[in-house]
């Protein structure tokens, strides 16, 4: 029942601010985080709030409804960071207007087209101190329960600032909403990891909640999916890191129990079988024996020969400095990069095959600059002199 009443309150929501008049672009609201007539009202009001004022990182979630404390967080020259949509480029960009930014400017800094075009990614490391956090909400309670769109995307990028130290415990969390959206929420359907906020900014009032449940301690990894895993890049590298610290990491869709036992060993041996060993090792022998016998590879401290990864339909836009960065953030650094920007592609050197394809998995799709990157091993008869 826990799931279906969610999902009840936030139709109810979402129907009522559509019949109302109340609904704003983009519509419909259904299955956003709404925006609303009076937004940029209940935004502008931010700017009452000690914890904004003393705030110098601020980081405001992408939708449209929180656009005006987007302006308010850069016209107050506040560090604003924004999280990548859909997390597929690492956890957040850092909006930089250009320098002497006219308000025009700032005002496009704010939209979604600010994302694309005045940002830069702050990688892992990038040593983010958040002070403030601002999120959409599709209902909310005074007591500072939160229900979002569904996607658990600000659940974990909250989860995920944990991780990487870049919120505390203290740390306030604002949530934007319309009056109609401030609704009753029976405590019963919060879970561990959903975020709950301590300050309700509507175009009538600011609500202080004084909410006492804990937040979230960081990620639940076995609330996560291995599908979500695909989907952001960057938990790969947390989890990697929190396995390193000793932390147990089990996916939803692991069973670690099911490992060690006879029906698993049984299981993996048939499915070994199945899959023409003869032809599989065959291959890869020769594959092996290929390189070792090529005198035309080049070779690196005899470890195996150089793969070349190619990168394509990179924007004009992009430097190489935020390649590198977003390299080093999925952990594939390469130990030669060839940019050649004016023909919008570069192409990276690694030492070894496993490396080059982990960087090829990692960065596919990888969306940089607004574009999404064409990545591919590149064709060996390449002259990589």
């Amino acid at each position: 029942a826990g799931a279906s009443s969610k999902w009840d309150i936030r139709e109810k929501v979402w129907d009522h601010l559509e019949s109302s008049g109340l609904a704003e672009f983009p519509r419909p609201v259904h299955r956003r985080i709404p925006n609303f007539k009076g937004s940029l009202q209940a935004c502008s009001s931010i700017q009452e709030l000690d914890v904004f004022s003393r705030a110098r990182e601020v980081k405001v979630d992408p939708d449209k409804p929180l656009e005006g404390v987007r302006l308010a967080a850069l016209q107050a020259r506040k560090t604003l960071l924004v999280p990548t949509p859909r997390l597929r480029t690492g956890l957040f960009n850092r909006i930089v207007p250009p320098p002497g930014a006219t308000k025009e400017i700032l005002r496009i800094c704010a939209t979604s087209q600010g994302v694309k075009d005045y940002s830069v990614p702050v990688g892992l490391d990038g040593r983010a101190r958040v002070d403030l956090v601002v999120v959409g909400s599709v209902a909310v309670s005074e007591k500072g329960w939160r229900i979002g769109k569904g996607e658990g995307y600000a659940d974990m990028e909250y989860a995920m600032m944990v991780s990487m130290g870049a919120v505390q415990e203290d740390t306030p969390v604002v949530t934007i909403v319309h009056d109609c959206q401030v609704v009753d929420i029976d405590e019963e359907l919060l879970g561990d990891h959903d975020l709950t906020v301590d300050y309700i900014l509507t175009p009538t009032r600011i609500i202080k909640t004084n909410c006492k449940r804990p937040k979230p301690r960081g990620i639940i990894w076995h609330k996560v999916s291995y599908e979500m895993l695909g989907k952001i890049p960057i938990l790969k590298t947390l989890r990697y890191r929190e396995k390193q610290m000793g932390k147990d990491v089990t996916l939803q869709d692991e069973h670690p129990h099911l490992a060690n036992t006879t029906r698993a060993a049984a299981l993996n041996k048939e499915m070994a079988e199945n899959t023409q060993p003869q032809a599989a090792t065959g291959s890869a022998q020769m594959g092996q024996h290929h390189v070792e016998s090529d005198p035309l590879n080049p070779r690196l401290e005899g470890s195996g020969t150089i793969t070349t990864v190619y990168v394509g339909n990179i924007p004009p836009s992009l430097r190489v400095s935020e390649l590198k960065c977003a390299l080093r953030e999925f952990h594939v650094t390469p130990f030669r990069l060839n940019w050649q920007g004016a023909q919008h592609r570069a192409f990276l050197d690694y030492k070894d095959q496993v490396t080059a394809e982990r960087a090829v998995s990692s960065l596919k799709g990888l969306s940089l600059g607004g574009n999404a990157l064409r990545v591919e091993l590149a064709k060996s008869q390449r002259n990589k002199g």
